[in-house]
């Protein structure tokens, strides 16, 4: 008789489960199907022949950078290139609180491995990343949802958690074109939720992938730098962020900035994971950026998905029935779409792919899985022409739909 392995697997290890949007990943490779599911950004838009430049230029300028092993921290150069960046967004953190990670999704890991005991409470937007949650499931955390609007996280709500005796390890917010719902947490409510952590003590892990990405307005400043403006230095907010949406996302670098307390025993959690990043794509990302590539490549990303944005919102406007809303984005990736109660969006995806386009159910993005009336869109992917057809394809679907009797919409 073989072995029976799940007996063997670690009881946060059980409670693991598949990703909904890598699953949907798999379907959408036919041909004719239009994804409207992942995250992607827009294939035809990676600077490849910049990479591809870079590489070469690391294996013969630099060639034992590139292919030996290297620091855990990262590559001294793209440390130090990466802290200028955070400088010039108002952070005052030194090359020393910067670590470079396989991606802001091996962040998460890390944070989740040094800051989760079973049982800890953490706070986190409703809906939140995916991602977060999955990378969090083994570490068995209690998570405390926390409301938001059409403003980003309410902040009041979090005032009255706090006030009523709860103490969560941490709070967790996507701060600029939140995935899923693609809202931005306000000036104003920023500026407080700092404020509210001071008070309470309370670490916040700030995810900002999407932050470069704003197809109106300014540039949002992320709450790392409201702490160091009002404390003179971090120490209140861990920033994550990538090169995946800006570069391509088959690099795997990101980095995490943190207070000095803190950095140290993130590069020994990251050491126990890969020991550190890939070498040869750490100095690609530097070399590109050190380039300039970044100063011209992100206005062409900002007005290609500015306008596969504008592309989508006019389609749906046109073609979904009366009862069905959604978000107006001023930057990122993605629409986030709440059905008329009493639908279901799982059931929806099932009718959808007959028609072929596809979508993520809303229900895997709520900590409880509680919500089932709402879906994400991504808009970054699909041409204005694909992007067009496909909400067509959803409207259609969503006209015809009328769960347990409900009158067609």
């Amino acid at each position: 008789m073989g072995i029976n392995w799940s007996e063997r697997i670690a009881q946060g290890a059980r409670e693991m489960s598949s990703s909904a949007i890598r699953d949907l990943l798999k379907l959408t490779v036919q041909p004719e199907m239009i994804s409207f599911a992942g995250g992607l950004p827009a294939p035809e838009l990676f600077p490849s022949e910049e990479i591809g430049a870079a590489c070469a230029r690391a294996l013969a300028e630099t060639p034992a950078a590139a292919l030996q092993y290297g620091p855990t921290e990262g590559h001294g150069p793209l440390r130090e290139l990466i802290a200028s960046w955070m400088s010039d967004l108002g952070m005052q953190a030194s090359t020393g609180q910067v670590l470079i990670t396989s991606g802001s999704q091996q962040a998460l890991d890390m944070i989740g491995k040094l800051l989760i005991d079973p049982g800890a409470p953490i706070a986190v937007e409703n809906p939140t990343y995916l991602g977060a949650l999955q990378a969090w499931q083994p570490y068995r955390p209690q998570l405390l949802p926390l409301p938001m609007d059409d403003c980003g996280l309410d902040v009041d709500a979090l005032e009255s958690l706090l006030a009523a005796g709860a103490h969560p390890r941490f709070l967790y917010v996507v701060s600029s074109f939140q995935n899923p719902t693609g809202v931005t947490l306000a000036p104003e409510r920023r500026r407080a939720l700092v404020e509210l952590a001071a008070r309470y003590r309370l670490p916040i892990i700030e995810d900002d992938p999407y932050g470069e990405l704003y197809y109106e307005g300014v540039r949002a400043t992320p709450l790392a730098a409201i702490d160091c403006e009002l404390h003179g230095e971090l120490r209140h907010v861990i920033y994550l962020s990538t090169f995946s949406k800006l570069l391509t996302p088959g690099l795997r670098v990101g980095w995490i900035v943190a207070p000095p307390a803190l950095i140290d025993k993130l590069g020994q959690v990251k050491q126990g994971l890969d020991l550190h990043t890939g070498s040869l794509a750490q100095v690609a990302a530097y070399l590109t950026c050190r380039d300039g590539l970044l100063d011209h490549h992100v206005p062409v990303l900002r007005a290609t998905y500015g306008h596969r944005r504008d592309a989508m919102l006019a389609a749906m406007e046109s073609g979904m029935p009366a009862g069905v809303r959604w978000t107006r984005p001023t930057g990122g990736m993605f629409l986030w779409v709440s059905l008329p109660e009493g639908w279901d969006s799982a059931e929806l995806l099932g009718r959808a792919i007959t028609h072929q386009v596809a979508f993520v159910p809303g229900r895997t993005f709520y900590p409880a899985s509680d919500v089932t009336n709402t879906l994400r869109l991504n808009f970054s992917y699909s041409s204005p022409e694909l992007i067009a057809v496909g909400v067509a394809r959803l409207a259609a679907v969503a006209r015809d739909y009328a769960p347990g009797g409900l009158p067609q919409l």
